[in-house]
């Protein structure tokens, strides 16, 4: 039985070490963390994730799909909150379209007890990956005692995060491409408590927004009627985590700027200063394999912030295209590695640039009335013509385009709806529409 030793037991890891065990392989998986199922801790920060159709379509293959839903709290839309406390909605979709608020720990712990279940799947905790040698295709893992082991495989898989030791192998290579970029802006996460006997104290099926300009604070339901919700914020400046430094600095910020949430959140003042601000990273890197010996998976080949809501979806459509790779070119791993890079490659690349530009929408524009009257044309278009028309954010969200024809959809769009507002055109007007749509044909269609 061939053996694949894989790097990294977080979400991708977990989920390809299932696909390689249904395919025959004997898996060996290391993670630096402790074993969540026992110390019941999350997978790395509580930040709440966003279940969509890439990663559901990847669940499903695994036979988790339904299970995962059973615990997760549909968003149908966003809702703006002004600063005076205004509320605007948005639907996402149409025909009940929405994308699903988990648990990260919850989700990751669901698959580490489907992978535990496969005999050929051994799982090691508390190892650190410290040496990769592709010569002899070893890996030397740290255990938390300070004992050190070189493990021998067929394969190696990095599934170990945006700050991969695998990768960092492979950086040390002749002709390998890499990139990181940081946002001024960071992470911090806070909460609206859930009211008596469990009350969702804002609307539970929406992802809710505090735009503000130059930064924003997120708010996502769990299933206990509490909202975890993340600020979005400069680093530096006169508005900034580096100019809040007190608790009535933050006291007084949050009357001012978030006042309706404000007064939902009792324990801002100890959830500001006990938990950590974390930075937000965008990796890009090529080749993401290693002849046959090595490939990169999820955040250790393009990590990417989180404002599409795509990471973990995008991590899970590795997952299954890697799998289908190893069906394609059964035992040529040379194509197998090969053939799954050039698939996802321009892919990863192409979610990269749309979470930034995501960013700059959600945190500045879903408040701006031109923005609002844009969207308002996107979904007139995307119910009246569902055969001419898909927006963007439907193709990334609700479909399994490719993100890169997503990506290049998204700027035709935008010359369409250019075009109808500049002519002020009735888009229920069939036959004047019609043309403007083929002109601007919808590639995904």
């Amino acid at each position: 039985m061939e053996k694949i030793t894989l790097v990294g037991g977080g979400l991708a890891g977990s989920l390809m070490s299932i696909f390689l065990a249904k395919a025959g392989f004997e898996v060996h998986v290391f993670e630096r963390r402790p074993d969540m199922r026992k110390n019941k801790i999350a997978a790395g920060r509580s930040i709440n994730l966003a279940l969509s159709v890439r990663g559901l379509n990847a669940l499903s293959k695994v036979g988790l799909s339904e299970e995962v839903l059973a615990d997760a709290i549909p968003m149908y839309g966003r809702t703006m909150h002004s600063i005076t406390g205004e509320t605007k909605y948005q639907p996402y979709g149409k025909d009940e379209q929405a994308i699903y608020s988990v648990s990260r720990g919850r989700l990751n712990i669901l698959l580490l007890e489907l992978a535990d279940a496969y005999p050929n799947i051994h799982l090691y905790f508390n190892h650190r990956c410290t040496q990769v040698d592709l010569e002899s295709r070893t890996c030397t893992f740290s255990d938390e005692n300070g004992v050190e082991k070189v493990v021998s495989a067929d394969r190696i898989i990095g599934s170990d995060g945006a700050f991969a030791a695998t990768r960092g192998r492979m950086q040390m290579g002749d002709r390998f491409n890499y990139s990181q970029y940081y946002l001024e802006h960071g992470y911090k996460e806070l909460e609206i408590p859930a009211g008596e006997n469990g009350k969702f104290l804002l609307d539970k099926n929406s992802l809710h927004i505090w735009p503000r300009g130059n930064y924003m604070m997120i708010a996502l339901p769990n299933p206990a009627g509490d909202f975890t919700c993340t600020l979005f914020f400069p680093f530096e400046g006169e508005e900034s985590f580096e100019a809040l430094k007190t608790p009535q600095q933050v006291e007084d910020f949050f009357k001012k700027v978030f006042p309706d949430a404000y007064e939902l959140m009792p324990t801002l003042i100890d959830d500001y200063f006990k938990n950590p601000t974390a930075s937000l990273v965008t990796v890009k890197c090529y080749p993401w394999v290693k002849e046959d010996k090595l490939a990169l998976i999820g955040d250790a080949a393009h990590a990417i912030v989180p404002f599409y809501g795509q990471g973990m979806n995008c991590a899970f459509e590795d997952c299954v295209v890697l799998n289908e790779c190893i069906e394609q070119h059964s035992g040529n791993w040379h194509e197998i590695f090969d053939s799954y890079q050039k698939a996802r490659k321009i892919n990863g690349d192409a979610i990269a640039d749309l979470a930034i530009q995501n960013f700059t929408e959600m945190r500045d524009k879903v408040g701006d009335l031109n923005f609002l009257e844009r969207k308002r044309i996107e979904h007139e278009l995307s119910e009246l013509y569902p055969q001419y028309f898909k927006s963007q954010y439907e193709l990334v969200t609700f479909s399994n385009t490719p993100y890169s024809l997503a990506l290049q959809q998204g700027a035709l769009n935008d010359a369409l709806i250019d075009a109808i507002m500049s002519e002020n055109i009735n888009v229920s007007k069939e036959e004047v529409i019609l043309p403007l749509l083929k002109k601007y044909k919808n590639l995904a269609i």
